[in-house]
């Protein structure tokens, strides 16, 4: 059990609630232990809901959850890299969902991320960012700083990413951002649509 899940999952839900469809599909990005995927699932069942993850602990995990949830719109777990692009389902989306990956990976699973929300999500389909960012407007709250040495220190190609570095790479794909939400922790929501 995650301790940051059991703590954002609200905050997350409600900006989810306002702005994800009533029906349609969700395919999870970076999904981890899996709680959130049930939570979400559990408070929308309209959604189809599909999580992923490139780890197989990760993916256990969450099929571990999905044995205890009662949330029969909650998909198997799909063994998915966003940098491999032949791991994507051929498939539309109608959102696309992906808590804490941007800081915890190589800025190339963001451009790909991008890239394969650009292609897969639905026209007006939704892509949904949680995490840290750095904004140039916004003075770096000490843990953010702190959590961003950590992250570079465990490996160089992590850390928090610059907000408007993200916008950009959305708009070269398609997908124009349309909200930013701060969230407890000092911590973002950001939403794009598809075009």
């Amino acid at each position: 059990m995650s301790p940051a899940a059991e703590r954002n999952t609200g905050p997350i839900l409600e900006v989810l609630k306002a702005h994800l469809p009533a029906q349609g599909s969700v395919l999870e990005i970076a999904a981890g232990t899996g709680q959130h995927a049930c939570a979400f699932a559990r408070a929308l069942p309209g959604l189809d809901w599909t999580p992923s993850d490139p780890d197989p602990e990760a993916r256990a995990s969450i099929a571990a959850w999905r044995g205890v949830s009662d949330a029969a719109n909650l998909r198997e777990p799909l063994a998915l890299d966003v940098r491999e692009r032949q791991s994507w389902p051929d498939r539309q989306w109608s959102a696309i969902v992906c808590i804490n990956m941007v800081h915890i990976s190589p800025w190339s699973a963001t451009e790909a991320l991008m890239e394969m929300a650009g292609r897969t999500l639905a026209p007006a389909g939704l892509l949904a960012l949680y995490g840290p960012y750095r904004e140039a407007e916004t003075p770096l709250a000490d843990s953010n700083a702190a959590f961003d040495e950590s992250l570079k220190a465990r490996d160089p190609a992590w850390g928090l990413r610059d907000r408007d570095d993200v916008i950009a790479e959305a708009k070269a794909r398609g997908l124009a951002f349309t909200l930013r939400k701060a969230l407890p922790a000092n911590n973002l929501m950001l939403l794009f649509r598809r075009a």
